[in-house]
């Protein structure tokens, strides 16, 4: 059940014109980059920067070369981020929840129930909020690309009985990322959330060591949780996006012009990417309904009330500091 390319109805027609390509012997190429990711192959962020890659090598005369390295080929999640660093790999699309280890600030795009729809993500990413983030990520060694690409809403699933209040979260074994922000999260409406790697998630979810997992559809569908829950919660409790990073030393060893190349290609592929994101999630419910899930969407202002109550949100305030929190509000309504 591999996303491709047919499944999103995707063609090279609709990809902006290409600029003026610029001719390079037929040689070896001058740049030789590793392209890592952690999402599956046919997977929409791979397709996307594939595009992306061979744009860049043709608008560069063949000057550039990327390999695309897909489905966690290269390590784990912390293990690329380290290679990415240390220059390893030289661009790798990284959760900013991910970062938030080593970059506190990163992660305050995933504050639960912050985000009420795509048009306030994309205000908010692709405006200050988003500038910010990234100029925190630079002292780390990274170079981080203006556009974010999607990783969508995040639902909660169930094996048991559906979730249709924060009541029925007390208690609740859950499946979460190796993130202190989700597990924060969890831990205000009293669940047991449980960090497992997401290559261990299916087994843990089969084997009944969780109750159940929370993600956007796309990750449901393409890695098959739908197998071993019965229940979704179209709960779109946290927005989590890939931000591009390229390793610093690496970037600013590439001369200007082609910084630009590399840049606006990886731009275009991720408003190509996050237009798929869309289309896919609003297409994956009648899949997943018809592979036997059961969907129900919860009124979101109890959740967002009950974190509120418990301190949540006035916790990551601290956290994060007033400059951050106080930009992030600028496109979200009040939240502590």
């Amino acid at each position: 059940m591999n996303i491709t390319r047919r499944t999103l109805g995707l063609s090279a027609a609709g990809l902006l014109a290409a600029p003026a390509i610029l001719r390079h012997p037929a040689d070896a190429a001058e740049f030789n980059y590793k392209f890592a990711t952690n999402q599956p192959v046919g997977h929409p962020m791979n397709i996307r920067a594939q595009e992306a890659i061979d744009r860049i090598r043709d608008q560069s005369g063949g000057r550039i070369a990327m390999q695309l390295f897909p489905n966690n080929q290269l390590g784990g999640d912390t293990d690329m981020v380290s290679q990415l660093r240390s220059g390893a790999i030289h661009f790798f699309p990284v959760s900013g929840l991910l970062l938030q280890a080593i970059v506190p600030v990163a992660g305050a795009n995933g504050v639960g129930f912050a985000f009420k729809d795509y048009d306030t993500v994309w205000a908010a990413m692709d405006g200050d909020f988003g500038k910010y983030l990234r100029a925190q990520m630079e002292p780390v060694g990274l170079n981080v690309f203006p556009k974010i690409w999607d990783n969508g809403f995040r639902q909660m699933t169930a094996s048991a009985a559906p979730i249709n209040s924060p009541a029925d979260l007390k208690g609740f074994k859950i499946r979460v990322p190796v993130m202190e922000i989700e597990v924060s999260l969890f831990e205000s409406y009293g669940a047991a959330p449980t960090a497992i790697n997401i290559k261990e998630a299916y087994s843990a979810l089969q084997t009944r060591l969780v109750d159940g997992q929370e993600n956007p559809l796309s990750i449901i569908y393409n890695w098959k949780f739908f197998e071993v829950q019965k229940y979704c919660a179209l709960t779109s409790h946290m927005w989590d996006g890939f931000w591009v990073a390229a390793n610093k030393r690496t970037w600013e060893k590439l001369p200007k012009d082609m910084q630009a190349i590399v840049a606006a290609n990886l731009d275009q592929s991720a408003e190509d990417q996050r237009a798929d994101i869309r289309k896919l999630n609003e297409g994956l419910q009648a899949d997943l309904e018809k592979a036997g899930m059961v969907f129900n969407k919860p009124d979101r202002e109890p959740f967002r009330l009950a974190l509120q109550k418990a301190g949540y949100y006035a916790k990551w305030r601290d956290k994060f500091g007033p400059e951050c929190w106080g930009l992030l509000e600028k496109y979200t309504s009040t939240l502590a």
